[in-house]
């Protein structure tokens, strides 16, 4: 399973992290990734972590913003989002899988999502 916390509301130009624990054999996945979502649209990827090399992506919307790592002792994956703004308010789900992907789809075991507000 997987647990994510860290959202709340932020006014624009600060920051906020988020966390995605997991539990059992979840951590076993070798891929990380945290999507975001809105009402009436679809769930887009915003970053992914292969837990192997480190290799990370990001989308070009949260690039140079948002960074994503990895405490493996803590079996945590974090997101921290800097000088946040109001298109970031969303939904946030971290999720594993095995493929280096920003597409939804291809995960298998998802969170349940920690709402981000960025008041302008």
């Amino acid at each position: 399973q997987l647990q994510a916390s860290g959202g709340g509301l932020v006014q624009a130009g600060g920051s906020l992290r988020l966390s995605c624990v997991a539990s059992g054999s979840t951590f076993d996945d070798p891929v990380w990734g945290w999507f975001r979502q809105t009402p009436g649209k679809q769930r887009e990827g915003v970053s992914c972590i292969s837990l192997s090399d480190g290799t990370a992506h990001y989308s070009s919307s949260v690039k140079d913003r948002f960074t994503i790592s990895v405490d493996n002792a803590k079996n945590t994956v974090y997101l921290q989002m800097n000088t946040l703004k109001p298109e970031d308010t969303a939904i946030y789900y971290c999720a594993s899988g095995e493929v280096l992907t920003m597409m939804p789809f291809d995960y298998d075991h998802w969170g349940q999502g920690t709402l981000v507000t960025v008041s302008s």
